[in-house]
């Protein structure tokens, strides 16, 4: 598809005059750009029509910086929910401010963005190379994290008064508003201060981004948990293992774990709704063709089916009914009203898997989106996102990567093979 208006433009707080001490082989130049579009007919549409193909702005290493590191101080604020790497980004930040360029003082703001604000009297850590020495091989935050807004007023006055030059937030999407906010802010007083996002979100669904840091570790903790499942069915006579992940909105985590697997007999995803009685009956089928199957459930799977309360949580997000123990209950019922004994096995390790540490390559990841974070920061580039596209490091416009949710094309050849694997109807809403 074109995107005939995509705005990939990215905000600068001034010139760049400062040469750069970082000492590498090969600096990357403002007018080295990647591609939005991938397909080779996309490509000649644009160039048909006389317009350029829009890019992203590549990421990396300036020959001239902004910021003059021996006056720079920067702060780091971790809000959401917890995610593999969190602890690796931030010792990524810290370790390339310091020895990349000799950047002295660094704040992380406990707790998201309550640390900014002075209502909650969160004290600032000083994070130096000590500091976050061996962190990356922990779960979690060193900063603690929080959900919700704060008032920007009152977070830039913190930024103002203790005279931060970046802030680095990271986070996913309810995050990277609240910093285009203070960005906003910043800007409408006039002040020279760079916000620069990381992409943290365990589903993966922050648009124009490739990948967040997360993701992986995620589904390979997913992929054990499934195995367990699929063990505890095979070893019943009618044995059902049903596993919910984590996916409010977007799907990724379940069927990228279905695919690693390839012992899932069914994978329900918020973006391909189902009917109970359809689900049910092809869940009854498969059990008298083969005595056993493996379930895997996205959080937001099926929400349209339970009744919803609208309450919302502190980010704003409606919060969902349990759409695991709902179907638990529905399936015992279902096969007690057949007279067909099963035995089932429910497993909710949402908690567990976004607690862990990060894996091999989510750690190398975060790692190179932190350094790329500090590289951006440093040449006075704000209101952005750090990110990936098509396996190159990028600058995102804030306003894009929070414009909508990325989520799986059910018609699209991702959904595709997932319904492959696992061979459940290719429909299962009961309309034709």
């Amino acid at each position: 598809m074109i995107e005939g208006n995509l705005d990939l433009e990215i905000e600068r707080l001034g010139e760049c005059k400062i040469p750069s001490p970082v000492s590498v082989g090969h600096f990357t130049k403002d007018n080295d750009n990647v591609l939005f579009l991938v397909t080779l007919p996309d490509i000649e549409a644009y160039l048909a029509s006389g317009r350029r193909p829009p890019a992203f702005e590549q990421a990396g290493p300036r020959e001239k910086i902004y910021f003059d590191p021996s006056k720079l101080k920067c702060g780091i604020v971790t809000c959401g929910g917890l995610c593999p790497g969190l602890n690796d980004v931030i010792r990524s930040i810290v370790l390339s401010l310091h020895y990349h360029y000799g950047v002295k003082t660094v704040f992380g703001f406990p707790y998201g963005y309550e640390g900014l604000t002075y209502r909650y009297g969160h004290t600032p850590l000083e994070l130096t190379p000590k500091t976050v020495q061996g962190i990356h091989e922990q779960g979690g935050t060193i900063l603690g994290s929080s959900r919700g807004p704060q008032d920007t007023s009152e977070m830039v006055d913190t930024l103002e008064r203790m005279n931060v030059g970046v802030l680095f937030t990271i986070g996913g999407d309810g995050t990277l508003k609240g910093a285009r906010a203070i960005s906003d802010e910043v800007k409408k007083r006039g002040l020279k201060i760079s916000v620069i996002g990381i992409p943290k979100t365990i589903d993966n669904d922050i648009s124009y981004v490739q990948k967040s840091f997360g993701f992986e570790t995620a589904v390979s903790e997913a992929k054990r948990v499934i195995y367990s499942a699929h063990s505890e069915a095979l070893g019943a006579r009618n044995g059902i293992g049903l596993v919910k992940l984590m996916g409010r909105e977007s799907g990724f985590i379940s069927s990228y774990a279905t695919l690693a697997c390839n012992d899932v007999n069914f994978c329900l995803i918020p973006e391909s709704p189902f009917t109970l009685q359809v689900f049910l009956e092809a869940l009854k089928k498969r059990l008298q063709e083969r005595s056993h199957a493996v379930i895997v459930v996205a959080e937001g799977a099926g929400q349209d089916i339970l009744k919803n309360t609208g309450d919302r949580d502190a980010s704003g997000n409606i919060r969902f009914e349990d759409v695991g123990l709902f179907l638990r209950g529905e399936i015992a019922s279902f096969f007690e009203g057949s007279n067909m004994q099963v035995s089932m096995k429910y497993i909710d390790p949402s908690y567990i898997i976004r607690s862990v540490p990060a894996n091999a390559s989510d750690a190398a990841f975060a790692l190179l989106l932190g350094q790329n974070a500090v590289h951006a920061a440093m040449t006075g580039r704000t209101n952005m996102v750090v990110g990936t596209w098509m396996n190159r490091y990028t600058h995102v416009p804030i306003s894009l990567a929070v414009s909508k949710r990325k989520k799986i094309d059910p018609d699209g050849w991702m959904w595709a093979s997932v319904l492959t694997a696992t061979g459940q109807p290719q429909n299962m809403t009961g309309i034709e």
